[in-house]
């Protein structure tokens, strides 16, 4: 299984190289106040492709800290009900009988 996860990791390399030496030709973005940016079409193709990555990741990061407090208060409920010797309610411990 790894080598073939090996082997698709090689093939895409070799794919998105060459479609890098196919895109070297020099293209302007023009922005707003005639700013203009100049470079070869694939460098700025990954510097977008890294600019949206990174704020991607950075609009992910309160969800992720929120998650990672309700772990750590859940944990905690844990190891204090464990203390006390108390089991949490599970209703129903049985299995649920056939619908048939």
């Amino acid at each position: 299984m790894k080598l073939l996860f090996r082997l698709l990791a090689a093939v895409l390399f070799v794919l998105f190289f060459g479609f890098a030496l196919k895109n070297t030709q020099e293209v302007a973005l023009r922005f707003f106040l005639d700013y203009e940016l100049r470079g070869p079409l694939v460098l700025l193709l990954l510097g977008f492709f890294a600019i949206g990555a990174v704020l991607g990741v950075l609009a992910m990061t309160p969800m992720v800290f929120r998650y990672r407090r309700e772990l750590g208060k859940h944990k905690h409920a844990i190891v204090v009900l464990q203390k006390n010797g108390a089991t949490p309610d599970r209703g129903n411990a049985s299995p649920p009988a056939d619908a048939y």
